[in-house]
């Protein structure tokens, strides 16, 4: 069983093995970053830039149900001397109960059958964001689904209806306008379609992606019963570092207990232990770019993984379209 080293090891990079800087092993990475392309505040080009100006060498686009912003995050990091990992997070149902999302790492962004899956995603979860603002006109708030997409470049979320209330003058921040009206229970809120975790690491490894279990910590019986499952199904990674402290709520921070816990669990699973910031922008999660120390050694084994997944037969996998 391998351990997690605090080490960056070496491996070459499938993507360009060619290029020596690819091959140079990164000290400063950020493995969970939003975009534009989905539910982040900075363009994928933007994006980059600022991961520059933090010192990173290295950040993973994990933007929700989609790889549109890739290319752009990569050619404005290449300029810059920061690499940018293909990624994609989706959100799933655990098991019938609970919530879990999962990283894709090292996807192929223009895979075909990655593309049906994500395209059928971004789909349903366009038809729940208008639902949520059909609910919250009926209860005589003043936005309009128009608003909600004309502050999407990419994929429609939430975070886009909590900026229409407050662009309405409802909310006083993200977190304010998901507590009031978008959680359940509040008059904003329904329900998404319930994708499960064990679907969701199919659709990534059909990509000959790593598949990565996100902010696992709060997640009820981990241990005993979500990964053994999710393992069985093929996830290879589990998301150990998470966000710094924040003096006054402590969201998101897993300190070093839990660190140490989750690390053993990866261990124990053999599971590659990534970790990042979860950044989307100011204001959005308490997290700055950079601010969570990840071990590099995550890239290396992140890029070995790949290497193994392109050297396997395909595994298409193919969401049936449900019946809404």
């Amino acid at each position: 069983m391998s351990s997690q080293r605090d080490d960056s090891g070496a491996s070459a990079d499938p993507a360009d093995p060619a290029d020596p800087a690819a091959r140079t092993p990164p000290r400063h990475v950020d493995l969970h970053t939003h975009s534009t392309a989905s539910d982040g505040l900075y363009a994928p080009a933007e994006l980059a830039r600022l991961a520059h100006e933090a010192g990173l060498d290295l950040i993973a686009l994990v933007d929700h149900d989609t790889t549109a912003g890739v290319t752009e995050a990569q050619a404005a990091g290449q300029a810059l001397g920061v690499r940018v990992m293909p990624g994609v997070e989706i959100n799933t149902t655990l098991f019938g109960a609970g919530d879990a999302h999962i990283l894709g790492y090292e996807v192929t962004p223009d895979d075909a059958s990655l593309d049906r899956n994500l395209s059928l995603l971004r789909d349903l979860r366009e038809r729940r964001g208008e639902r949520m603002v059909e609910k919250l006109r009926v209860a005589g708030f003043e936005i309009s689904w128009e608003q909600v997409r004309a502050l999407a470049d990419g994929t429609v979320g939430r975070p886009h209806i909590a900026r229409a209330l407050i662009n309405g003058g409802y909310a006083t921040d993200v977190s304010d306008a998901f507590a009031r009206y978008l959680t359940p229970g509040k008059p904003g809120f329904s329900p998404r379609y319930k994708l499960s975790a064990d679907d969701a690491v199919r659709i990534i490894r059909s990509a000959r992606g790593i598949a990565t279990l996100a902010h696992p910590a709060a997640i009820a019986d981990l241990e005993t019963s979500v990964l053994p499952r999710l393992v069985a199904a093929g996830l290879q990674g589990l998301e150990c570092y998470y966000g710094p402290r924040n003096e006054a709520t402590s969201y998101g921070y897993y300190d070093d207990t839990t660190v140490a816990w989750l690390v053993g669990l990866a261990d124990r699973f053999e599971l590659i232990a990534t970790g990042g910031s979860d950044y989307h922008g100011p204001r959005m999660h308490p997290t700055p770019l950079g601010g969570r120390y990840v071990p590099p050694v995550a890239v290396t084994r992140l890029r070995e993984a790949r290497e193994a997944a392109l050297a396997r037969p395909a595994e298409e996998f193919i969401l049936p379209t449900p019946e809404l």
